[in-house]
């Protein structure tokens, strides 16, 4: 694919409409479309972030910070998934809960600007990853997804992030921190305020692709392959276990399996389970000793 064609045909496309408003988080995605929809319109082109208790603090930063990069219009407007019982619930509709709320609010605040388009940050990626409610979502609203009608997939939306100079171009994929519970388990303001306390100390500490999953109190850190080796250093565990036991975690774990997206929710339609673990296979395995 022409990148640098592909992009101009949707800043093309973009100039049809009156004015945009783009669902913008601040990723990668959503930074794009918000670039490709200043440059079509200019100041007719509006970024909108919608704060709520599933938003971490620090993404909201980062979502005023490259609106600014861009030169977009920047609105930030609240509201809560825990308004919603079958948000709470967490059920394997959650994502496709949220986004709905999450989207109408930002066709309300469209509405109230005398904007008649929501744009949002949907790639072409996004359809065959396995199972992801929310794009029902965007499909019954009927969000306009310039990546996806232009056939634009994750890597190429980076690369026109590197093109416009954004700094999110590389930045690791950032669900909503309602993801790190498992399905099943209630979504309360508790647990997602302790999640974003210990995904803050990781950060801090200065990993970069990570989750704290929530498992009703026991915490299972995942951390990238290439971070693995600093997680397992004693001082490290010593430091998160105390650190997570303060905000109000029981047991804190250290997953060996590493971070990998949607380990707590449901398996892809259609898939095998290609954790499962087969017994008799693992009992007749010889395992090095100390002494070997």
């Amino acid at each position: 694919m022409d990148i640098e064609a592909t992009r101009d045909d949707a800043i093309e496309d973009l100039r049809r409409f009156d004015g945009v408003l783009v669902a913008f988080s601040g990723g990668v995605d959503s930074a794009v479309v918000a670039a490709l929809a200043e440059a079509a319109l200019g100041d007719r082109a509006v970024a909108c972030t919608a704060k709520s208790e599933t938003l971490p603090a620090a993404e909201l930063e980062d979502a005023a910070r490259v609106a600014e990069e861009i030169g977009i219009r920047h609105e930030v407007v609240s509201f809560s998934e825990l308004d919603s019982e079958a948000f709470v619930a967490n059920d394997d509709e959650r994502c496709y809960h949220c986004r709905s709320m999450r989207l109408g609010k930002m066709f309300e605040t469209a509405r109230e600007l005398g904007i008649e388009t929501v744009c949002d940050g949907t790639n072409a990626s996004d359809p065959g990853e396995g199972h992801r409610p929310g794009l029902r979502a965007v499909e019954e609203l009927d969000a306009y997804s310039p990546l996806l009608e232009h056939g634009i997939e994750k890597e190429g939306v980076r690369a026109i992030a590197r093109e416009y100079g954004l700094s999110v171009a590389d930045k690791p994929s950032m669900a909503c921190l309602s993801s790190r519970i498992p399905t099943g388990l209630e979504v309360t303001e508790s647990r997602l305020s302790r999640i974003e306390k210990a995904e803050t100390l990781l950060r801090t500490w200065g990993f970069e692709q990570f989750r704290v999953r929530d498992h009703d109190g026991l915490a299972r850190i995942e951390v990238g392959a290439d971070e693995l080796e600093r997680a397992l250093d004693p001082e490290f565990a010593a430091a998160v276990r105390r650190h997570l036991s303060d905000i109000g975690f029981d047991h804190v774990t250290l997953d060996l399996e590493g971070y990998r997206t949607g380990s707590v929710s449901p398996a892809s339609d259609g898939g095998s389970d290609e954790s499962a673990v087969d017994v008799e296979t693992v009992l007749g395995t010889e395992y090095p000793t100390v002494d070997d």
